[in-house]
Formats: C-alpha cells, sequence, structure tokens
C-alpha cells in the first residue's frame, strides 16, 4: 500500500469527519484562548524549549493555533522552519522570520496554506532539526497519530528514518483529541509527545 491511500481507508476517514465536525464548532475565542495554552504547555517540554532548530507548520481554520509558539521560540533563540506543500504532496522548507514572512498559498481547490515567503531550503532540511511538530487529528495511548491523510507527513517521517534523524516527535492537539486507540498501517509510527491546552504526555 502506497502513503497516500492511507487516506482511503474507511475507518481513518470516519474518524477524521467527526474530529473536524468537532472542531468546526470551535469559535474563534476558544482558537485562541487553546493556542495560548498550548504555547505555554509546549515551551515546558524540554525536547522544545532547547531546540536550536524546530520544524513547525502554521495553523489554518480551527487546527490548533500555532503561532503564538512559533513566535516565542523564535524569541526564545531557536531557528524555525515552516513547510511549502510541493505539487506531489511532500514538503519543502523555509525560515520563519515572523508573521510578516508568511504569505498565503492555495493549492487547487483545497483552504489556503501560510508558508515562508523566502528562501526554499529543501525538503531535506526537516533532516537538521532538533524537533518537528507534526499536525495531526488525535493521536492515541501508544503515541500512534492520525493525520490528515494527504500523506505529506509519511514522506516527512521516512525521510528522517532514511537519514537516520532522531528528532523529537510532538503533536499539538485539543483535549479531546487524546484518545484510546486509533486506526493504523504497518507504516505509521508513533510520536514522543502530545501537548494539549491542559498539559503533555509522553510516550515512551
Amino acid at each position: 500500500m502506497r502513503h497516500d491511500d492511507r487516506a482511503n481507508d474507511p475507518d481513518k476517514r470516519a474518524w477524521r469527519r467527526e474530529i473536524l465536525l468537532v472542531r468546526n464548532r470551535l469559535t474563534a475565542d476558544d482558537v485562541r484562548d487553546a493556542a495560548t495554552a498550548l504555547a505555554d504547555r509546549a515551551l515546558g517540554l524540554p525536547e522544545l524549549a532547547h531546540a536550536r532548530t524546530v520544524a513547525a507548520y502554521v495553523s489554518v481554520g480551527s487546527e490548533p493555533g500555532t503561532l503564538a509558539l512559533l513566535d516565542a521560540l523564535r524569541a526564545g533563540g531557536a531557528r524555525v522552519l515552516l513547510p511549502a506543500l510541493l505539487p506531489d504532496n511532500d514538503l519543502d522548507w523555509g525560515a520563519y522570520t515572523g508573521q510578516d514572512s508568511l504569505t498565503r498559498v492555495r493549492h487547487g481547490g483545497r483552504m489556503a496554506l501560510l508558508e515562508p515567503a523566502g528562501e526554499r531550503l529543501g525538503p531535506d532540511a526537516v533532516t537538521g532539526a532538533d524537533a518537528v511538530l507534526l499536525p495531526g487529528l488525535a493521536v492515541d495511548s501508544r503515541g500512534m497519530r492520525l493525520g490528515r491523510g494527504g500523506g505529506s507527513y509519511d514522506r516527512v517521517l521516512a525521510r528522517l528514518e532514511r537519514a537516520g534523524a532522531h528528532p523529537a516527535l510532538v503533536v499539538l492537539l485539543y483535549d479531546t483529541e487524546v484518545v484510546e486507540r486509533v486506526p493504523e498501517e504497518p507504516h505509521d509510527r508513533p510520536v514522543h509527545a502530545v501537548v494539549t491546552p491542559s498539559g503533555v504526555r509522553r510516550f515512551g
């Protein structure tokens, strides 16, 4: 099975629909308050607080907010890399130098993404990160992550594995999105920690 075929798993599709329905009911105030709490909690993780380079992403819509955390990481001296989606769903990377360094990009009929406007560093730039923030919809008690289904971060994780790179893998979620078990496939890999507005949970 190709990595991108995970989007066709009916169990994963049902999970994604349900979680997105709940997220879409959140108000702007809900999202903003959660983003502030997430930044505070995440900065308490030594893997993020002491990272020299963090590969992250810019949240959109009702996703758990990341901008407050990106700015706090930069203020603490970290180099922050952000993804730019390529036509084949792989990710290139560029440096985040503040919110005015972002540009809104629409890929086909999908939601517009905020991407770095500056120099592209290549897909392998992620292999130099000390920590990688992964977007997700849920994580379970084993650290298995349910992604959006596009396969982009499956490629990132495979690239890290090929390079022998072992950054801390961290997911930002809402409290209700930490669940007992999510559907998984053989290529899925566990993350090291999940951060929610109410705290941090690590996985062995």
